[in-house]
């Protein structure tokens, strides 16, 4: 690295940081100023850069509308709320050195993300031993998550997902025979769960192809998918070239996909291929539930753009911090501020209940269905378990 490549990056980095508090401070009700105090420190980590960037910009975009909303209502307890993001690139061990910094560097409260399942692990080791709140942006997956007493999930578990697709597979589609396409990642995790799920819709999985993390052309397994004859296909991946050679090798049949692939920069990628695609999820800003209502409003004000639920978890999980601290306060300790956090709470995403045993508590019935059509997501009226 030369020497004005170095200070470029440091230049960079200062830029981005001297931003967050801008926006993190803008639009103060006016006359208002913060009582004395230090601003209260909360780290975050997501994937900015790499195959999980489609994840990390929304989920930062909804943290820092969240900040700045809280801040110019008088932050918590006259002390503003400054989150500090860093770029993980998508790769574990770069999270977990970034969020040593945040955590015994920067001394933050409590830490947001990451957005992708391994980083999560990476992490959660680290703050399950401080006994400190993570609030992360991947579902439950590896069963170790269930020994982590702070980490709390504002995505649903692996299972969740995986029932909410086969829901619409067998019930919406009558379908038997599903093909896959995975990635190593999070459509690792989620394949296991279908797995795991199936014998009650009573499904044959006729193939099951998987592809690397950050695959540039999944060509060949999508044929072998093709050929397996499967009535839907399930594509579970954080990328958007799965679906495109999906559709490039003429599958045809219906694409079930999950939460972790319903983003706009996805759909961008996917290009002439984003169309007839269905997502179980939560939130469809072109038409959103009456409790999403008003934050979708002050997310299209804010960024000219329909918000997604990558979008509204990054607004939950500030606001889930932010109601801890102003119960215990920012002082308190680490597992206290923790602990607070341990109950039902009503986010914009989803209703959860961070005491159930998923560190969620996102039921099936919170799904909502939508379909692109244009390229743009439109909700369908199908619900989930029976409803």
């Amino acid at each position: 690295m030369t020497g004005t490549t170095h200070k470029n990056e440091l230049v960079a980095g200062i830029t981005r940081r001297t931003l967050l508090k801008a926006v993190a401070g803008a639009s103060l009700a006016p006359g208002f100023a913060f009582a004395q105090g230090q601003p209260i420190k909360i780290g975050s980590v997501l994937s900015l850069t790499g195959p999980g960037a489609g994840l990390g910009h929304p989920e930062r975009n909804g943290i820092l509308l969240a900040v700045k909303t809280i801040n110019a209502k008088g932050g918590v307890k006259g002390r503003p709320l400054e989150v500090l993001i860093e770029d993980d690139g998508s790769k574990p061990d770069l999270a977990k050195s970034k969020a040593e910094n945040l955590i015994f560097g920067e001394k933050s409260v409590a830490m947001i993300g990451p957005s992708l399942t391994a980083s999560t692990g990476a992490i959660a080791a680290i703050t399950n031993a401080e006994k400190m709140a993570q609030v992360t942006f991947t579902g439950l997956g590896p069963q170790i998550e269930l020994t982590y007493k702070s980490l709390y999930h504002v995505l649903p578990p692996q299972s969740l997902n995986a029932k909410a697709m086969l829901e619409y597979a067998t019930r919406a589609l009558k379908a038997k025979k599903i093909g896959v396409l995975h990635d190593t990642g999070y459509g690792q995790a989620v394949m296991a769960s279908l797995k795991q799920n199936s014998d009650p819709y009573g499904i044959e999985y006729v193939a099951v192809e998987r592809f690397e993390v950050g695959a540039t052309d999944v060509s060949a397994q999508a044929a072998k998918v093709r050929a397996a004859q499967p009535e839907v296909v399930f594509v579970v991946a954080t990328s958007p070239v799965p679906f495109r050679n999906a559709r490039q090798m003429k599958i045809e049949q219906p694409i079930v996909s999950a939460i972790g692939s319903a983003s706009y920069d996805y759909v961008k990628g996917m290009g002439e291929f984003a169309n007839d695609i269905v997502f179980p999820e939560f939130v469809v800003g072109e038409d959103p539930l009456p409790r999403q209502a008003e934050f979708v409003e002050l997310y299209r004000k804010e960024y000219n753009a329909p918000p997604k639920n990558f979008e509204a978890a990054g607004w939950d999980a500030v606001h889930l911090i932010a109601d801890a601290l102003t119960k215990v306060g920012a002082d308190a300790k680490r597992e206290v501020i923790a602990e607070a956090m341990r109950h039902p709470f009503e986010g914009a995403m989803a209703t959860y209940d961070f005491s159930a045993p998923d560190m969620t508590g996102i039921e099936l019935s919170s799904f909502v269905y939508s379909k692109l059509v244009n390229g743009k997501f439109t909700r369908l009226p199908f619900r989930a378990g029976g409803a």
